[in-house]
């Protein structure tokens, strides 16, 4: 009998829709005419599950009675068998069946019905996969259950991925459709985290990535197919400046298509001698639609071009390079232009494309004519010892030529040997060829010596103006260089203005900017010290490690002083003079960046000390309006008690001092918080830490509140925190008061979310949490940082609900204690306020308790 075909509908969490997915399925088969019965299926409370289970033949369930007198359905396999449908449901393939059942697991009952040809469809979620265990537990924070070795999930014919975005899963969460209602915000706040559902569903994508291509594995094995595909690829584009960076940008980015993920870099390679030709427009352009791409723009420098392209492909661990072909020929390739053939020599592992451009592009910067390197000038001394033989062979075979057009022809050569080789070989070749006109064309022939005076003074001359067209040659391209050097110079500071405009760097972002220019291992910023020691201060460093001292004996690398005092050290390579000048615009740079964080720090300063001033006038304002009210009415009331208390009767005694208490409250509420406000404003709130309960501050907060309307939810792995435990009431107390006045119509629940899952969440690890949600009305997201301001209410409410500063109070607080108070909105309505602290390494003591902000 042909064994059956087992098919998973695979989910990253709980509410994910894989038993609805599975119902419907079975709908569909049905009604294909295939046999299908319903082995055990559960509709775990939800409505539309349910509904499904309609319309399907099902096999009862076989009762298994308990330890502890209840009884358990579990799914009767002989049952089934018997019945040998075409198709059994069965879900929950992870599932431990009770004591006393026909197999201690579910997926060993789901194999018997395989073995008897019934083909079966499942349930499975990421957690219940063993090899997946320990990566979910580490991220809901709770032990693993029971789970599915991977090898018997593996011989599914068919894992089909039921995937939901965690957004709609949250707001499934929060309509009721997956938890009670009681369990509704636990569930947000905890397991179900935003950040929990993206790595659940990350876990899920993967590992179901990673079953295909062990399908696509066996099936090239068993096609004898033997090439492998590459992985995760990281292309790096080559650009010279000019018009067509873009054709190749693109055609990395359509590299890059083809394969599963990867990394887009495109890399504007600067000579620091300035000797490129590049479109400020076009680099801009090029810059924006790398940007679109998804790619990252860099920006290197360097005198060798394929050399620091190369470099940087190395340090980003690049599989490929794409750069444009050169278009010029074998004169130009003599002149030092074969860059992209030094890209591929040097290539290594790393594939090159090289690409047509059908712009004419020159390919990847090059020296151009002002720069007379190391190639040129030795292609100039061969040219002046060949030159001058091959024109005198040439100008033998006409005898009637005098010495003067002799002359003239040499002098061409000299002069063409000056273009391309400077000063010193034109030297060489205008000796050469005055000794080879001397030999050959003056009386006598054949020999050195010279019969006519009229023919020295000629060869002086020569030999004179040949030597003065190889100095104004030298000169010339001297002149170049320079004027080449200083546009380089313009060009990096217009794009460190420019940066400085479009986003506001720090020293320590800059420092970053400065490594990956220079293509060094460290960049470092020294001031000097202050102690009059003469030594210096790192103020800030990029790299692994900080680069020697500049005073340090071993620093054999560049150092550029910005100023006196300040000095930008390089480690790794020795700086060409072309960088240095780009160095000493990167230096000026940095110490206006440092100025300008100097002056923030004041205008900063000086914001501060307004707001205090705010601040205070906001609190004799409120003191004028706000505290008249309940003072009129404690007078009012005393003085009816004093001259009437005779003649009022008791009940109308016991209201006036039931009003009396209280108006007192209410001013002894707005006091304390105009006076923690006050605190909070000058500075002056300094919290004495130690590890806190959460539980504890939250009973001392909660007492005078309505209780009927307050519901603790705690999870039971909470870590204590390190806090000021009567600020930490404080910023509680005030939050809840905030939300029962704001939430009228609703219960108000305090959730604390488990360290661990915190950890695993979107925040990091280091910070317990605790959620106060109410399900009112909300905040609108363009008010939520305004609520948190000082003698904030929402919608103008009116003067009985406080003067504003709850929520200013509760977050100075949160601040002053090292931690955060944020708002977002509930799933299915309302506000959220989420308090964050830091985690303690101590157990909680809660009998440190004291007046909030008090110092030692």
């Amino acid at each position: 009998m042909a064994r059956g075909t087992l098919r998973i509908f695979l989910g990253a969490a709980a509410g994910a829709g894989t038993t609805y997915s599975m119902l419907r399925e079975a709908h569909r088969l049905a009604a294909c005419g295939r046999e299908v019965a319903v082995g055990i299926a559960a509709d775990h409370g939800r409505t539309d599950t349910a509904l499904l289970l309609d319309g399907l033949d099902a096999v009862a369930p076989r009762p298994v009675p308990g330890p502890d007198g209840t009884v358990a359905a579990e799914l009767d396999v002989a049952a089934v068998l018997a019945r040998h449908p075409e198709v059994a449901v069965v879900d929950d393939y992870a599932h431990v069946n009770a004591p006393g059942s026909r197999n201690g697991r579910r997926w060993q009952d789901i194999e018997e019905l395989l073995a008897a040809g019934t083909d079966v469809l499942t349930t499975l979620t990421v957690q219940h996969v063993a090899s997946l265990r320990d990566a979910v537990a580490a991220i809901m924070d709770q032990p693993g259950g029971e789970t599915v070795p991977d090898a018997v999930v593996r011989r599914a014919e068919h894992i089909e991925l039921v995937d939901i975005p965690p957004e709609l899963l949250r707001q499934r969460v929060a309509d009721g459709k997956v938890f009670p209602k009681d369990a509704i915000d636990a569930a947000l706040a905890n397991e179900f985290r935003l950040g929990n559902l993206i790595a659940l569903r990350e876990i899920a994508l993967i590992w179901l990535a990673d079953r295909v291509d062990e399908g696509l594995a066996t099936y090239r094995k068993s096609q004898g197919i033997t090439a492998t595909w590459p992985a995760r690829e990281r292309v790096v584009v080559g650009l010279d400046g000019g018009p067509d960076g873009e054709l190749l940008i693109r055609r990395a980015s359509r590299i890059l298509s083809r394969v599963h993920g990867g990394d887009l870099l495109a890399v504007h390679v600067r000579r620091g001698d300035g000797s490129t030709a590049e479109s400020g427009h076009a680099l801009d352009a090029q810059q924006r639609l790398v940007t679109d791409l998804g790619g990252t723009w860099h920006t290197v420098s360097g005198e060798d071009a394929a050399e620091s392209l190369l470099e940087f492909a190395r340090s980003v661990n690049a599989t490929q390079i794409v750069i444009g072909a050169s278009t010029g020929g074998l004169w130009s390739r003599l002149l030092g232009a074969g860059a992209g053939a030094k890209v591929v020599r040097g290539s290594g592992d790393i594939d090159v494309h090289i690409v047509s451009r059908p712009q004419g592009g020159a390919g990847l910067p090059r020296p151009a004519t002002a720069a007379l390197g190391r190639t040129r000038t030795t292609v100039g001394f061969v040219l002046a010892v060949i030159l001058p033989v091959v024109l005198t062979a040439a100008l033998a075979a006409s005898p009637d030529l005098n010495l003067a057009t002799h002359a003239l022809v040499h002098l061409t050569g000299v002069m063409a040997v000056a273009f391309i080789g400077g000063l010193w070989p034109a030297v060489l070749a205008a000796v050469l060829d005055s000794l080879l006109l001397n030999f050959f064309e003056t009386d006598p022939v054949g020999t050195f010596t010279i019969r006519d005076p009229q023919n020295v003074f000629a060869l002086v001359v020569f030999l004179a103006a040949a030597v003065a067209v190889s100095l104004v040659v030298g000169l010339s391209a001297r002149r170049a260089r320079e004027a080449a050097r200083a546009r380089a110079e313009a060009a990096t500071l217009a794009d460190l203005a420019r940066d400085a405009l479009l986003a506001d760097d720090t020293v320590a972002a800059f420092m970053d900017k400065v490594r990956e220019t220079f293509q060094v291992r460290q960049a470092g910023l020294f001031t000097a010290a202050g102690d009059g020691s003469g030594g210096w201060e790192l103020q800030a460093f990029s790299g692994a490690a900080p680069p020697p001292a500049p005073d340090a004996a071993a620093l054999t690398d560049s150092v550029e002083l910005a100023d006196d005092r300040t000095a930008l050290v390089l480690s790794g390579r020795t700086l060409t003079a072309g960088d240095r000048l780009l160095l000493a615009a990167h230096g000026a740079h940095l110490l206006l960046l440092r100025q300008r964080q100097a002056l923030q720090r004041r205008l900063q300063s000086t914001t501060k000390l307004a707001e205090g001033n705010s601040v205070r006038t906001s609190i004799l304002r409120a003191v004028s309006h706000d505290l008249r009210t309940p003072l009129a009415g404690i007078k009012l009331a005393v003085t009816a008690l004093r001259r009437q208390s005779r003649r009022l009767p008791e009940e109308v005694q016991a209201e006036m001092l039931a009003t009396i208490e209280s108006y007192t409250e209410r001013l002894d509420a707005l006091i304390s918080n105009l006076l923690d406000m006050s605190r909070i404003s000058s500075g002056s709130a300094a919290p004495l830490t130690a590890p806190v309960s959460w539980r504890d501050a939250i009973e001392d907060a909660l007492r005078g509140l309505p209780a009927g309307r307050i519901r603790v939810d705690l999870a039971p792995s909470m870590q204590a925190v390190d806090a000021d435990l009567g600020m930490l009431e404080r910023v509680i107390a005030n939050i809840v008061e905030n939300a029962l006045k704001y939430a009228p119509d609703s219960d108000v629940v305090i959730v604390g979310v488990s360290a661990g899952t915190l950890r695993a969440g979107d925040d990091g690890g280091g910070f317990g949490e605790l959620r106060i949600v109410d399900h009112g009305q909300g905040v609108p997201a363009a008010a939520a940082a305004a609520m948190f301001q000082p003698f904030q209410r929402l919608d103008d409410a009116p003067e009985g609900l406080g003067i504003g500063l709850g929520l200013a109070v509760a977050k100075g607080f949160t601040e002053a204690m090292g931690g955060r108070l944020v708002a977002e909105p509930t799933p299915g309505g309302g506000l959220t306020m989420i308090i964050r602290l830091p985690l303690s390494a101590g157990a909680a003591t809660p009998d440190r308790r004291r007046p909030a902000g008090s110092t030692p």
